[in-house]
C-alpha cells in the first residue's frame, strides 16, 4: 500500500484528462498514471521494449496550477531507455513513462496517438438540407491559343474566355498561379474531351465571396475539372470537430475530430491565457499547436473521404474568442481581463497559406465574426444554425464548455453573454472524473429506496445490473465519470435525498446505504467499487454547483435584460450539450423551467454554423448582419450578478419556481443538512462560503 502523499511532494498533472497528484521524488511516471485512473498503455510489464507508454513533458510556468514544469523535474534516459531509442528511435521529445522517474513538478501530456481509449469526439455532421451557393465555382474554357497577329497574353486570352462563356469581368488572379499559367493551358490530358482546333481547354476555379468583391482565379487545372471541396472547422477550446464537404454537390465526405492539443498548456480558457503571460514563447507554442492538430485533421478527413488536400478551395473556422485568436496568431492577453478587447470582431478572409493550413495554395479562409470578449465565432455559428433571430417565440441557445456561450432572443431582439463554468463539465477538477472515453461512466440511476446505483458506460449499451455487463466492459475496464453523468449522478443524488437542496451529501443517510461514506468532516457517495474505485464527493458537489449557478445566473441575467420570466424553447449546442439529458439538466438548475418537450440537443450547431456558411455564402452576410445586431451583456459587471448566483447553487434553484419541470418530475421534500452532513438549517459559515463562491466565480 502506498504512503499517503506529502505536500511537500511533486505535482504532477496528466493531460488531456487534467487529473494531478502528488509523489514521491522517484515515482515512475507510469506508476503515478496509473494511481490516478489515466490510461497510458503498457503491454511489455514497464521492461521497456514495447513503446506504448510514450508521454512528454510540457516545459513552462503554468500559473493556475502552480507549477514549474520543467525537463529538469524528470530522470535522466537510463540504460533501458537509450536501448528502446537506439533501436526503435523515439520522438524528440517523448519519454517512456515506465523508464522516467518524477524529479519535481510536472505537467505531463498523453499523446494521443499513443491512446487506445482516447477520448471520443462527439461532434457529428448534421443531416440539414443546406441551399448551396458556395463562393466557388468551377469554370471550364476553350481558350484560343496564341497568334502573332494578336499579342494578347495568356493569361488576358484566358480572361476573355470566361467572360465570354461565364460572365466574369474584372478577375483577380492568385499571385502564386501566374508563373504556372502557360504551363497548363499547354499540358494535355489524354482523356480530355474533343476540342476545337486552335483551342486550349481548362478549368477555372473562380472565387468570389461577397458580389461587391472582384471574383479571385485561385487555381487552373488543364482539361476539365470536376471536384472541388472545402472544409468547416470548429476548433473548440477541448476539442477539434472538422467536416470535408463537396462544394459542387453538398455532400459530406467525411467529419472527424480530435482533442485540442492546447490542453497541455490548460484545461480552461484562462489557463490558456496565464500560460501565454507567463512564457514569452507561449502565444507561438500554442497557435503552432492547434494549426499542426488542424493540418493533422486535414490529413484524416481527407484520407477517409479519398480527397486530394490539394482539392480543399475553401475553408470556414469557427472558435471561441481565444481560440480564434490563437489559431490567428494573436496574442489573447487582453481577453483575459477587463474589458475583455478583442483584436478584432468583425468576420475576416485569409488565403489559407498565410495561416500554415496545408490545403490548395489558393485556397481561401473565412472566419465568422465574434459576438464578444468571450461569445466568439462558434457562438456565431451555433446563432446562424438556429436562428434565434428568426423566430417568434423566446429561444434559449447554450453552448456548454468550459465556458458557457449563452443567447437569448427572437427576431425583436436578442442578447448574448458567457460564462466561465469552468471544466467540471467535462469532468476536470471532479475526483472520478475524466473526459468522455470508452469506459467512462456516461448515464447513472440511483433507487430511491436502496440508493443502489446502475450506470451506463461508453462502448456499451448494457446498464450495470444487466447480465453480461462485466463481460462486456472487459476490455475497456469502468474509469471514471464523464460530463454527462457528472450531471445525472448529482442530480439522481438529489432527488433521492442523498443530498440537500443545498448540495450538502446528508451523513444521515448512511444508516440507509453502506455507500454513503464518511470522509473527515464530510460525506462521499459510492457509485462504484473496485479498481478504479469510483465516489462522489462532497467537493464535487460543490464544483458541479458553482459551474451550474455560473451558467444560471448568466441566464437569469439575459432573462432580465429582455423582461421575461420564462423562455420558450431551450437549444443545447456543442459536444456536451448533445449527450445532456435535459431532465437532469433541469433538475440540477442548469437551465431555467420549460416544458421539457421543447428542450433539445442541437449537436454541434457551431459546427453547422461553419457548414451553413462555407456552403453558402449569402449566409456569411446573413450573420454577420445577425451578429451587428445582437447585444453583449457583460456578465461579470452586472451589479445583481453575485444575488441571482447564490440562489442559483440551490438544486434547482433557492427562489426560483420551476413548475413544469415538478409537473414531470417528482422533486424531493425541501431539507437542510450542514456541510459536516448532519440535518438542521444551514448555517451563517456556510451562506458566507457562497458569497465568496459568487465572488469567485464573477472575477
Amino acid at each position: 500500500m502506498n504512503p499517503p502523499p506529502n505536500i511537500t511532494d511533486p505535482l504532477v498533472l496528466f493531460m488531456p484528462s487534467g487529473k494531478r497528484g502528488r509523489f514521491p521524488v522517484g515515482t515512475p511516471i507510469l506508476d503515478a498514471a496509473r494511481s490516478l485512473g489515466v490510461y497510458v498503455e503498457s503491454v511489455c510489464g514497464g521492461r521497456a521494449t514495447c513503446g506504448r507508454c510514450q508521454v512528454e513533458v510540457q516545459q513552462g510556468n503554468f500559473a493556475k496550477h502552480k507549477i514549474v514544469s520543467s525537463n529538469d523535474h524528470i530522470s535522466p534516459k537510463g540504460a533501458k531507455e537509450e536501448r528502446y531509442e537506439r533501436v526503435r528511435g523515439l520522438a524528440d521529445g517523448r519519454r517512456l513513462s515506465c523508464s522516467s522517474m518524477i524529479l519535481g513538478d510536472l505537467v505531463i501530456d498523453v499523446p494521443q496517438d499513443t491512446v487506445i481509449n482516447a477520448q471520443t469526439i462527439r461532434k457529428a455532421a448534421t443531416d440539414r438540407v443546406i441551399e448551396r451557393n458556395a463562393a466557388v465555382q468551377l469554370c471550364y474554357v476553350e481558350v484560343d491559343e496564341p497568334d502573332m497577329h494578336k499579342p494578347l497574353g495568356d493569361l488576358d486570352r484566358l480572361k476573355v474566355a470566361l467572360e465570354k462563356d461565364w460572365g466574369w469581368k474584372d478577375l483577380l488572379v492568385s499571385p502564386h498561379l501566374i508563373p504556372r499559367i502557360q504551363k497548363i493551358l499547354r499540358t494535355r490530358l489524354p482523356n480530355q474531351p474533343e476540342l476545337s482546333e486552335g483551342k486550349w481547354g481548362v478549368t477555372a476555379v473562380v472565387h468570389r465571396d461577397m458580389d461587391s468583391s472582384r471574383p479571385f482565379i485561385i487555381d487552373l487545372f488543364p482539361g476539365l475539372k470536376n471536384e472541388a471541396y472545402g472544409i468547416a472547422c470548429d476548433i473548440g477550446s477541448t476539442t477539434i470537430a472538422m467536416h470535408l464537404v463537396s462544394l459542387l454537390s453538398g455532400r459530406i465526405a467525411a467529419s472527424s475530430g480530435t482533442s485540442n492539443p492546447q490542453i497541455r498548456f490548460g484545461e480552461d480558457l484562462m489557463s490558456r491565457v496565464s500560460y501565454v503571460m507567463m512564457n514569452p514563447d507561449g502565444r507561438g507554442a500554442m497557435t503552432q499547436a492547434v494549426r499542426e492538430a488542424v493540418n493533422g485533421l486535414i490529413g484524416k478527413v481527407c484520407k477517409e473521404g479519398n480527397v486530394d488536400r490539394h482539392d480543399i478551395f475553401d475553408c470556414v473556422f469557427v472558435g471561441n474568442p481565444i481560440m480564434h485568436h490563437l489559431f490567428l496568431g494573436i496574442d489573447p492577453t487582453e481577453l483575459g481581463q477587463a474589458p475583455f478587447a478583442l483584436a478584432v470582431s468583425g468576420a475576416l478572409q485569409y488565403w489559407a497559406h498565410e495561416i500554415d493550413i496545408d490545403v490548395n495554395r489558393g485556397a481561401r479562409l473565412y472566419l465568422l465574426p465574434c459576438i464578444a470578449g468571450h461569445v466568439g465565432a462558434d457562438a456565431a455559428g451555433a446563432t446562424l444554425s438556429e436562428g434565434p433571430y428568426r423566430q417568434d417565440s423566446m429561444m434559449l441557445l447554450v453552448d456548454v464548455g468550459t465556458n458557457a456561450e449563452i443567447v437569448l432572443g427572437n427576431r425583436d431582439r436578442v442578447v448574448a453573454a458567457s460564462s466561465p463554468t469552468g471544466p467540471a463539465f467535462e469532468g476536470a477538477e471532479i475526483s472520478s472524473g475524466q473526459r468522455a472515453a470508452p469506459g467512462a461512466i456516461e448515464r447513472v440511476r440511483i433507487d430511491p429506496e436502496t440508493l443502489e446505483p446502475k450506470y451506463r458506460v461508453i462502448g456499451s449499451e448494457l446498464w450495470s445490473d444487466e447480465p453480461g455487463f462485466e463481460e462486456a466492459v472487459q476490455v475497456t475496464g469502468v474509469t471514471g465519470i464523464c460530463g454527462s453523468a457528472i450531471i445525472e449522478v448529482v442530480a439522481e443524488m438529489y432527488l433521492s435525498g442523498i443530498i440537500s437542496e443545498d448540495g450538502v451529501i446528508d451523513g444521515a443517510m448512511a444508516g440507509k446505504s453502506p455507500r454513503i461514506i464518511q470522509n473527515g468532516r464530510t460525506f462521499s457517495y459510492l457509485l462504484r467499487d473496485g479498481e478504479p474505485r469510483l465516489t462522489v464527493t462532497q467537493n464535487d458537489v460543490r464544483a458541479i454547483q458553482l459551474a451550474k449557478a455560473a451558467l444560471y445566473a448568466g441566464v437569469k441575467l439575459l432573462m432580465e435584460k429582455q423582461g421575461v420570466d420564462h423562455v420558450d424553447t431551450i437549444r443545447f449546442a456543442g459536444a456536451f450539450g448533445s449527450f445532456i439529458d435535459p431532465k437532469y439538466a433541469m433538475v440540477l438548475g442548469l437551465i431555467p423551467d420549460c416544458d421539457l418537450a421543447e428542450v433539445k440537443a442541437v449537436g454541434n450547431a457551431a459546427g453547422t454554423g461553419a457548414l451553413m456558411a462555407l456552403l453558402n455564402r449569402n449566409h456569411r452576410r446573413e450573420i454577420e448582419q445577425a451578429v451587428n445586431r445582437i447585444e453583449k451583456i457583460e456578465t461579470a459587471l452586472e451589479p445583481h450578478f453575485q444575488q441571482i448566483f447564490i440562489s442559483a447553487m440551490a438544486l434547482p434553484n433557492k427562489i426560483d419556481p420551476f413548475p413544469k419541470l415538478a409537473s414531470q418530475v417528482k422533486l424531493p421534500p425541501r431539507k437542510t443538512v450542514s456541510e459536516g452532513g448532519v440535518a438542521g438549517d444551514a448555517t451563517p459559515r456556510r451562506r458566507s462560503r457562497e458569497d465568496r463562491d459568487a465572488r469567485r466565480s464573477r472575477s
